[in-house]
């Protein structure tokens, strides 16, 4: 029985995750978890985190990009979370008697990890344009100092990632939205429920 109200949110990077997370935070008195800012901390425990942590660091990001097939792309993506899992796993069980709704949010939250080890539910954004997930990788980037390496990254996540993170998240029973706007009212429902089941 979950002891307290939980929500996990995933989905491809710069759809609205964290928007979604701080505005369900906010209506509801619940704590945000980030779990992408685990990831140095998790670093430093061992050499198997910090393999998955600096997968991406530690490559030529452009030469990454154009010589990767699109199935490889989401093969070390899937990997890189099966790698940083466990440590994931023992932030979100820390959680567990907390007291306040939680709401945990992470690209490497892959829907058939969920299914296998969390109980509570979850929603799944995908984003609505590939010029809006460009537009927003400007913003905040996620790995690219250029904007040729952001324009890669952003048609990476929305024409790479996008179809694969809907598809899983459809096998596994979990909705898909295209932005935080259009997930808001299924989420804070699925949240408010998660107490009861």
């Amino acid at each position: 029985m979950t002891l307290c109200r939980q929500l996990f949110i995933t989905g491809i990077p710069a759809s609205g995750k964290s928007y979604l997370a701080k505005k369900l935070a906010e209506k509801t008195g619940g704590v945000v978890v980030l779990l992408d800012e685990l990831r140095e901390e998790l670093a430093k425990k061992n050499e198997v985190y910090k393999k998955w942590t600096n997968f991406y660091w530690d490559k030529d990001e452009a030469i990454y990009y154009q010589n990767t097939p699109p199935d490889q792309l989401w093969g070390d993506l899937v990997r890189q979370s099966e790698g940083l899992w466990p440590g994931f796993m023992e932030r979100i069980d820390s959680y567990r008697n907390e007291t306040r709704p939680v709401i945990f949010e992470c690209v490497n939250i892959l829907p058939h990890l969920a299914r296998r080890d969390i109980k509570f539910p979850g929603v799944c954004l995908i984003g609505k344009s590939y010029e809006e997930i460009l537009s927003r990788n400007k913003k905040d980037p996620r790995w690219g100092k250029t904007q040729e390496l952001q324009e890669m990254e952003a048609r990476e996540f929305f024409f790479v990632e996008r179809p694969r993170y809907q598809a899983e998240a459809e096998k596994y029973g979990y909705a898909v939205f295209l932005g935080a706007d259009d997930a808001f009212d299924a989420a804070y429902n699925l949240l408010m429920k998660s107490f009861n089941e």
